[in-house]
């Protein structure tokens, strides 16, 4: 099994931004050696939480720090994006990375990152608007036609140029026919996953969903991909978790609750969530109520997985089981104050935990 992270990232408000950036660098400096193999870094513009507004920046940076962990835009939020510029920013950086590459594409979910483009996300044009410019930017990579395009407030032109001294769009990647290409999901039934079933992208499921979630997940991108003609393999599905990894189960538990993930939930998540999308993604019980929700009941519930090395284990090969089989797991980035506590958490993933779930494989929930 793939094990990787997932770096929106978190950062309270009020952090000096080089700093952040310095400390997120180091971060995925670290997971490269720990042989992580994927990180996925995110792209936020009004969310002060979430701080990175280019993860193609951060990526290029990163690239120049590590050896082989694979760096991926998690996501680009398609409807911020002229795709003409995109698909040559894109092409560019999976040429910087040699391949070591993926595309995490979306519609975004800030409400802020909506309102500077003048989208009202109840209205699921987002949706539309994010298959539209994926769509543009791949045909402006395989064959692009000379002509105007206006669609969604974009507007470019492709030129008709004299072939012997330009071409009309003159960068395609470096991997072939593009780099491999990942959506994020959230919500019960995400019509975004259905998405990427039917076109054979990979999906990833969100850090702070319950299995009941993750199952619609898996049930609505594999029966996409289905109806398309295609045949979804679970070896390609992400879940992200929050995971934190100590010496016993008490300092886990101790940690998580009064640490960075703790803060970030309650001061940043559940607010998030009670404005936008709400808090019912999050409920085993629909019925419960919204202040039943706390770090205590995402760690008691197994959404966040926290524990010794024996313990995460345990917990992450049961939630394999309950889903039926998935490929990788992405824990998610927090910024400690003590770098020693997440340095353990990750060490110990990566050299105790994920050697106990190596016969894991992805599909139908066995090795």
């Amino acid at each position: 099994m793939r094990y990787g992270y997932f770096m929106m990232p978190m950062h309270p408000p009020g952090s000096f931004l080089a700093d952040t950036l310095d400390h997120d660098l180091r971060q995925i400096e670290r997971l490269d050696q720990l042989g992580f193999h994927e990180a996925w870094i995110g792209e936020h513009f009004t969310a002060e939480w979430e701080n990175i507004p280019s993860p193609e920046i951060f990526i290029s940076a990163a690239l120049q720090r590590t050896k082989q962990i694979r760096l991926g835009t998690g996501v680009t939020c398609l409807p911020n994006h002229n795709p003409f510029h995109l698909a040559h920013r894109i092409a560019q950086l999976d040429h910087h990375a040699r391949g070591r590459f993926n595309w995490g594409v979306g519609s975004g979910g800030f409400i802020g990152d909506f309102q500077v483009v003048g989208i009202d996300p109840s209205t699921g044009i987002q949706r539309k608007v994010t298959i539209d410019a994926v769509d543009t930017v791949l045909k402006l990579w395989e064959e692009p036609t000379p002509g105007d395009y206006a669609e969604h407030g974009w507007k470019f032109t492709v030129p008709s140029v004299d072939q012997s001294i330009a071409k009309h769009v003159h960068v395609q990647p470096f991997q072939k026919p593009h780099p491999p290409i990942a959506v994020a999901g959230v919500s019960e039934k995400s019509d975004t996953l259905g998405m990427a079933g039917e076109r054979g992208w990979w999906p990833i499921s969100i850090n702070f969903v319950p299995t009941r979630v993750l199952q619609t997940h898996w049930q609505g991108y594999a029966d996409a991909a289905t109806k398309a003609g295609r045949t979804p393999t679970r070896a390609d599905w992400r879940i992200s978790r929050t995971i934190h990894v100590a010496a016993t189960n008490e300092l886990a538990r101790k940690q998580a609750i009064e640490g960075s993930i703790g803060r970030d939930f309650t001061d940043y998540f559940i607010p998030l969530l009670g404005q936008g999308r709400g808090l019912n993604a999050l409920k085993i019980d629909r019925e419960m109520p919204d202040d039943a929700i706390s770090t205590e009941y995402m760690i008691d519930s197994d959404i966040f997985i926290v524990g010794d090395p024996d313990t995460v284990a345990a917990k992450l090969r049961h939630l394999y089981g309950e889903v039926g089989g998935f490929g990788g797991v992405l824990a998610l980035a927090a910024e400690w104050p003590d770098w020693s506590v997440w340095d353990t958490s990750v060490t110990l993933l990566a050299n105790e935990v994920m050697p106990k779930l190596a016969d894991l494989t992805g599909e139908n929930g066995a090795s």
